[in-house]
């Protein structure tokens, strides 16, 4: 198996430095923020913490490709890092401490397009997360000061608590029925949003989560992170990894049965 502790090692630099300057302008007077054609906001901070992180590539991995939130697709090649400058940008333009640089790595093998690194970093709430394929999965301030992280054992629904982001989504694909019962059937229910639920889930205080519509930056870092922690990462489709539009993250043992309740 390749050894990717040279990428993870680059992309604790990489965070190091976007979080400087994301913290930086965070609750800033003056930030300035635009809307996108989506109509979703983006800060002068995203497109400024994806340069930085763009610039760094071409100097260190110059034959590495690069997708970002911000400016798209650059380069070609087996290995492409995958960037969301901020995830949360609505929390972060509000000063909500709940957002997150998200950094991976994936390879083109036979096998398709994989994450082999991700790396999850929340300044504003003084975490960081991390894995590497086959290393195990991590939480801490650095990478000499980590604790390894497990999904959480939980194979009773009754006994489950269940993170998502909004009602909105599910209510727009006309999946709002079964996601309503799924709660309904729960332990517990957070709508915590964003990245945080899936770093939960690898950590194991939170069991399973869900999201009807994400892009290829907003999954790729959690699926290895949460593979990598004991658990699953797959679309609705129930297809693995962070290619389907969409996300179900869990501990694993109630993976299938999450995904029946929310395609009913």
């Amino acid at each position: 198996m390749p050894d990717y502790h040279d990428d993870l090692r680059l992309a604790h630099v990489l965070a190091d430095a976007a979080d400087a300057t994301t913290m930086e302008r965070f609750k800033a007077l003056d930030l300035k923020v635009e809307t996108k054609p989506d109509m979703t906001p983006v800060s002068e901070a995203d497109k400024a913490a994806e340069e930085l992180i763009r610039t760094s590539l071409r100097r260190a991995r110059p034959r590495d490709g690069v997708l970002g939130e911000e400016f798209g697709t650059e380069g070609n090649g087996p290995r492409r890092w995958i960037i969301d400058p901020i995830d949360g940008t609505k929390n972060y333009v509000r000063g909500v401490p709940v957002w997150a640089t998200l950094i991976a790595l994936t390879e083109t093998t036979e096998g398709g397009d994989r994450p082999v690194v991700g790396l999850v970093s929340a300044p504003a709430l003084h975490r960081r997360w991390w894995a590497v394929q086959g290393g195990g999965a991590y939480t801490g301030r650095s990478l000499s000061q980590a604790t390894r992280m497990h999904v959480s054992r939980v194979g009773r629904f009754a006994d489950a608590s269940f993170a998502y982001s909004s009602l909105s989504g599910w209510e727009e694909r006309g999946m709002l029925g079964g996601f309503l019962d799924l709660t309904r059937s729960c332990w517990r229910t957070r709508a915590y949003g964003d990245f945080w639920p899936y770093m939960m889930v690898a950590e194991g205080s939170v069991d399973m989560c869900a999201e009807p519509e994400l892009s290829l930056w907003d999954m790729a870092a959690s699926a290895v992170i949460i593979e990598e922690a004991g658990g699953r990462f797959t679309g609705l489709d129930g297809r693995p990894g962070p290619h389907s539009g969409n996300a179900a993250a869990s501990n694993g043992l109630l993976h299938d049965e999450l995904l029946g309740r929310l395609t009913a």
